[in-house]
Formats: structure tokens, sequence, C-alpha cells
């Protein structure tokens, strides 16, 4: 499979949408200067002008410094800078997706500006701190992780230029290589191998794509210099080189791997990776948000109980969303697909605020946890970027393309323009705003319109236990090929799928790609029910101690307090029932509240959350209670 261009799959109104939109407003938020600022200190460039301009070298300022980005992007903190990647990034992205010209001016000047201040440095160094840094790092002093910042300004450098075209970012990326290759070249061997087991972040990566750009011997020489095999090599031995390690030290360097796979082909690339995914992933297992760590570190394989504290980390949720979407690239198996949904659903939006965008840098799956949202401009965490990142980065896995055809890979409503041969095609993908409204709960016009008119089909009686999507293509003339449709882990008995009101008779399966082949017309019309049920999910190494999720979505209950639900573990439906269906025109999803238990609990996603404490593991108590009682507890 093959990721589209950046902005030929463009998302629809709705309430994923409206997530882009939060973000894409806090992204434009951020002022010029701030972003700035340390660069041109560090360049010899900042002066106060009245509109965030320059002028000969100054240290002065006459702007309030409350005003100023704060935290991690502090004058005095050694990463300072590393949001400017995410940004450029972000931007590049969001441009792509809403060819919005301010965006682009606005990113576009800041890159004019980045390359005064490499000029001004002496024409290849680039950092919002000092080369220092890097000799300290060279003879053993500690520095807070120059590789991984500069990564990230090589990483928006890279976006702008190969999403939103800019040509001056690549020549600055150029730049900061043969600075780089001038200063690994001194080292030997071993001395290049401990300056890798400091955080390097996605060096490799960046030279890779860089590589990949222009087949340049020197790029491919970092690409060598960057390759850490003291962790690729354990890797390919099969060793645990992950537990209690800095989970999102790793992930990048695999990202790399991955890279270096594509653009030199070198099989042992892909086998690091693969044996990764393997360490991190299949032979660790994951709680239910899909996560396999805990406080920015690789819980131990299948022993996950007791580390039930912190939560998840936001980069180790992105960055294993982008090694989800590469494997499945790569393989085709949907199990990759279901990973990511998981980790979208139970991470992205989930670690976001939905009314302001806000970030959490961990998501809490202990008893009684809180979401500890980062301020605007005070934190700046290292999540608060990849929060922008991929809040602006839907769109590459819903639709992908093969040489047979596409592949829905998500279901996220949206549209995507296409050509196969002379034929020039759209495929929208669309949710019915009665069966689950994606299922994020959000006012909507066909909710509304059910609800005050009668010549139409009424909606459900009660929330329905499906999600149900239309995909309508539309096409200049006849074509052939095969459209393939990810149907979920948890989809359940009674999957349907139509053409042009004619049923499907294949095997529905969860997790695997329904594949179609025909020749298609304009106006042909697929028609996709998946339904879902309420189940439980148990940790790895305590089987009686249970998550509850309707269909991909994590429920949270709104406890302070650990609290044992009586009822049978293989039926969550003895413990939880039904609870606030519906609000106006539309259905809330993943709401319940408990029966028969000693005290209530509310349920609702745990993507919902903002400042209530929540509880999402619960034990489970092997008292059967009597259908009996369930029943009286249901009408109670």
């Amino acid at each position: 499979m093959s990721t589209f261009p950046a902005g030929q799959v463009r998302l629809s109104p709705g309430p994923i949408q409206a997530r882009f939109e939060l973000n894409k407003h806090y992204v434009m938020s951020l002022s010029n200067a701030n972003l700035l600022r340390n660069f041109y200190l560090e360049a010899g460039l900042w002066s106060y002008s009245g509109n965030g301009g320059t002028t000969a070298a100054s240290t002065t300022s006459m702007d309030s410094p409350d005003q100023w980005h704060w935290g991690w992007e502090s004058p005095t903190c050694e990463l300072r800078g590393h949001i400017m990647g995410h940004w450029l990034s972000a931007a590049a992205r969001i441009y792509a997706q809403t060819e919005d010209m301010l965006v682009k001016a606005k990113a576009d000047h800041i890159v004019n500006e980045l390359a005064k201040c490499q000029e001004a440095n002496g024409g290849e160094w680039l950092a919002a701190f000092p080369e220092t840094y890097m000799h300290r790092i060279a003879n053993g002093k500690y520095v807070w992780a120059p590789h991984y910042t500069i990564h990230k300004l090589l990483m928006g450098l890279y976006e702008m230029y190969s999403i939103a075209g800019n040509g001056q970012a690549l020549e600055i990326m150029k730049g900061i290589a043969a600075w780089f290759y001038r200063w690994t070249t001194k080292f030997s061997g071993e001395q290049m191998a401990d300056l890798l087991d400091l955080e390097t972040g996605g060096m490799l990566e960046t030279w890779a794509d860089l590589y990949g750009i222009t087949g340049n011997e020197q790029h491919l020489e970092l690409i060598r210099r960057y390759d850490r095999r003291r962790f690729f090599d354990a890797l390919l031995a099969g060793e645990d080189v992950l537990t209690n390690k800095h989970a999102n030290t790793q992930i990048p360097e695999i990202l790399g791997a991955a890279k270096a796979f594509e653009v030199t082909g070198e099989v042992r690339y892909r086998e690091i990776v693969e044996a990764f995914w393997k360490c991190a992933v299949t032979d660790r297992s994951y709680v239910c948000t899909g996560a396999g760590d805990d406080a920015e570190l690789w819980m131990p394989a299948g022993e996950m109980s007791s580390r039930m504290g912190v939560g998840q980390e936001h980069c180790v949720n992105y960055n294993m969303m982008r090694l989800a979407h590469t494997l499945l690239r790569w393989s085709g198996d949907a199990a990759y697909g279901d990973y990511w949904e998981r980790r979208f659903y139970n991470g992205v939006l989930a670690h976001q605020h939905g009314e302001n965008g806000r970030i959490s840098y961990f998501l809490g799956m202990g008893a009684g946890s809180r979401k500890n949202w980062g301020s605007e401009t005070g934190h700046f965490w290292c999540c608060h970027g990849t929060l922008m990142q991929a809040n602006a980065a839907y769109e590459p896995m819903i639709v992908m393309e093969e040489q047979a055809g596409l592949a829905v890979c998500q279901w996220i409503p949206a549209t995507v323009h296409f050509k196969r041969g002379e034929a020039k095609l759209s495929l929208q993908l669309e949710q019915d705003g009665q069966y689950g409204l994606h299922p994020l709960s959000g006012w909507s016009v066909t909710g509304m319109t059910a609800i005050t008119k009668v010549n139409i089909p009424p909606i459900p009686r009660h929330r329905p236990d499906a999600f149900i999507y239309k995909l309508t293509l539309t096409t200049n003339q006849e074509t052939e090929f095969t459209l393939k449709l990810r149907l979920p882990w948890w989809v359940r008995e009674g999957a349907s799928i139509t053409v042009n009101g004619v049923q499907e008779t294949g095997l529905f399966a969860p997790s695997f790609f329904y594949e179609i082949h025909r020749v298609w017309s304009s106006g042909d019309i697929v028609c996709v029910e998946l339904p879902k049920t309420l189940v439980t999910e148990s940790l790895p190494d305590r089987p009686d101690v249970v998550a509850f999720m309707d269909g991909p979505i994590v429920l949270a209950g709104l406890v302070d307090e650990e609290r044992t639900l009586f009822g049978i573990q293989e039926e969550p439906g003895s413990m939880l029932t039904v609870d606030r269906e519906r609000n106006h025109s539309w259905w809330n999803q993943g709401y319940y509240r408990t029966i028969g238990q000693e005290r209530g609990i509310r349920f609702i996603p745990l993507f919902e959350v903002k400042d209530e404490a929540y509880t999402v593991y619960f034990p489970v108590s092997a008292k059967r209670l009597s259908p009996t009682s369930i029943e009286t507890a249901v009408r109670s």
C-alpha cells in the first residue's frame, strides 16, 4: 500500500474535522516572534521593531516577557527550539489539508527567517542553542538531548519542503547536514556509538529523508554513521532491550530504520523494524488503549498491573501510530490498522482537551487518574509538539492506494480524489449520523432533520449497536479496480456490505480486509454496517481486572478510587447498562452506568474526560448475579 500525497484525502465536516480545526486555531495563534525568539538570540539577530521583525544584532527586547514562550521553550531550557520543528510539520500538513494561504504565508515567512539565522551563524549551523552543546556531549558532558531537538527542526523543514513545497527549507537542511557530516567525521565507530546512546531522536530518519531527495553520498554516509548498531543488533538477536528503557527514545530510531530501508533497500533495516514491533507490541502486549509504556518507560512484557500509575505518554502514542502506518503499508495486514485505530481514539483524541485543545502529557490508567492539562504557552512539553502534529495528520491512514485499487483503512469521514489510467475518480466516505456520528458526540444537521420531519425513515428506537458507513464513487468513466475495506477487530457477527443494494456474500471476519473487485461506475454506492458490542479486556497479568470497551472506544468510570464490580466478566451487560443514550440530535456513544452494584458509577468515553477523576480498570468478583436480579437492576 502507499499513502496518497498530503492533501489528496480531505476530511469531511464533522466532529473529527472540528478537532482538526481546533488544532489549526492553536497552531496559528503562536506568534512568529515567539517561535523564532531563541533562534534570533542564538544568531544575534533579536531586536524589537514593533512587529516582530529583526534589525541589526541586539540582545534587547521591549515586549513583555509574560507574553513569551516558557517551559521547555524558555531561553534557559536546553531543549529550547524543539517546538519549531513540530510547528513547521503541523503547518505544512494543515496547509495541504486546507489550502489556507495564510498558513502557508506564515510558515514560509518563518522558514525565511530561519535561513537568515543560519546565514548569521556561518551558513550551516542552525539551532536555538549554540554549537557548544554538541561539543559538550562529545566530551562526555551532559546536555539535555540536543540531537533530539535538532531532529525536530530537520523534520519540520523536511515536511515544509516535501508537503508545502518550500525549496528554501531543503537548502537549510543541506546546510545543517554539512555541519553534521563534518562534525561526525572526527569520531571513531566506538565514539559515535557512545554518542548514539544518548537521545538522538529521529536523526537517522532525517538523514534518510534527505538522502531520498538528494542521492548525495554524504547524506548516505550520515545514515551509516547514525545507524545505532548497539540497539539494532540486540533487537535482531531477539533480546528484550526495551523493558524499563525510555520508550520515546527507541521509536524514532526505529522509524529511522524504516525510512533507511525505503531509501536504501537494505533488508536489514526492515528486519530491525519487524524485530522491534515483536519486542514492543507482539511479545509485550499492551493495555486497553494500546500502550505498552507507563511514565515514559516500557513496561515488562505481560506484567503491567503494577504499572497503572502515571500512564501512557502522547509522544509514544503518536510515534507508535506512525510505525503502525508504516507496517501496514509494507504488509497490508489489517492488524496494524486496528492498532492505529485503538491508539487514535484512546490516545490522540484522549490526550487533547475537546474544548480548548490543550494537551495532557500523560494519560493515566490507574484508579482515580486525572488529566493534567498544559497551558497554551507556559509548558511546551515534547507531547505539546506531537499533539500539534497528530491533530494535523489524521488523513494519511484513512484511504491508501495500491496497484490493484484502493484500501479504506480507517472509518473516518473523508473524500479522496484519485486517478486510474485516464479515469478521474473520487470516493466519499460518510457515516450515518444516526449510527454513531463517528462516534464523537456533536450536533448534526442530519440528526436535527430526523427529529423534526415525519416523512423520512424513522431513527432507531434506541442507541444503535452498529456503525454504518456509505461510500459513494464518482468517476468520468467506468473503471475496473479492487476496493478493500478494513473490518475492525471489534466487529461482531452480523456485519453487512452491500453494493448498490445487493448484499455481498463473502467472509466478514474481524481484523480483515474485505475485497470487492468490479467495474465501477459513477454513482455506485457501497454501504457497510459494522456491529459492535460492549466487551471487557483484561490486564495481561490480571485476568480478573478488566477495562470496558464499546467498539474501539475505551470507557472511563467517573470514580476517584478503585471499585470492585460484581458480575459475570464475560458478560459486561451484567455490570453495565446503556445510560443517557440520546442528546438532542445525536446518540451518546459509549455512555453507560453500573447495575446491581453497591454504589453506582457512570461511564463515558475516555476521550470525553476533561477534568473529572476517572478509573479505567476494575476488579471483577466471581459472584454471579441471577438473571432476575440483573433484570430488576436494569428496570430500576
